[in-house]
């Protein structure tokens, strides 16, 4: 069953829109699900959707509220594709994170139970950011972007972060990679998968972007990790 709903701020003066979906009977967890830079669109809607289906209460808090609410974009077409770029530009991630974070106290009140957090591509990045900065009982980022310079908060990260990480990520170069190997394999908290030969967006929901197979295997070690830590 899917609706939308009205998030409060954390500072209590606005709210903004989220999708969710719920699972028939008692979610066994939350998972708050972070947009890529096309917004709230069909892919991510279906994320919830799959989420819901394997008994988690999902939402997917509409983060672009502040630039226009109710943002969609494709990917696969160009001038949408450039418009997010430039949505991107504009964003205040900081901002974003804190959305997430009310986000997340909306989640364990209406689900009384643990919340996770699962982001795609500056979705991704906002998952590192949430692992660092918020009680996200665990966290996914697949295809982060810019990690290499949020390193200095990796000791900030308490609960559980996976990182799916493409090998010819367009958006993400060798030496970036290089460096989020460098300063993360050792800790304590987090796991990274490499992805040979994939680029940014294999596991899209839709779309030219995605690879199947690879996009099937990381989805496997995503839902093996909530269960894990989200019971």
């Amino acid at each position: 069953m899917s609706e939308t709903t009205r998030i409060t701020t954390l500072d209590g003066n606005k709210d903004f829109m989220a999708y969710v979906a719920r699972p028939e009977g008692t979610p066994r967890a939350a998972i708050v699900v972070i947009q890529e830079i096309f917004g709230v669109n069909a892919g991510i809607r279906r994320k919830c959707d799959l989420l819901a289906e394997d008994g988690y209460l999902a939402v997917a808090p509409d983060l672009f509220w502040q630039l226009g609410e109710g943002i969609e974009l494709d990917p696969d077409i160009e001038p949408e594709f450039q418009k997010a770029l430039d949505l991107m530009g504009k964003f205040d991630q900081d901002a974003g994170v804190r959305d997430i974070e009310a986000t997340i106290k909306w989640a364990r009140e209406d689900s009384g139970k643990k919340v996770g957090a699962v982001g795609y591509c500056l979705g991704g990045r906002l998952a590192y950011m949430t692992a660092a900065r918020t009680d996200s009982d665990a966290s996914v980022g697949y295809y982060a972007v810019g990690i290499d310079n949020l390193l200095r908060e990796k000791d900030a990260i308490a609960n559980p972060l996976m990182l799916h990480i493409p090998t010819e990520d367009g958006f993400v170069d060798k030496e970036t990679q290089k460096a989020m190997h460098e300063g993360l394999d050792d800790h304590p908290k987090v796991t990274l998968y490499d992805y040979e030969g994939m680029d940014h967006g294999f596991a899209t929901q839709f779309g030219k972007r995605r690879n199947e197979e690879c996009a099937q295997l990381a989805d496997k070690r995503t839902s093996e990790f909530f269960a894990e830590h989200l019971g």
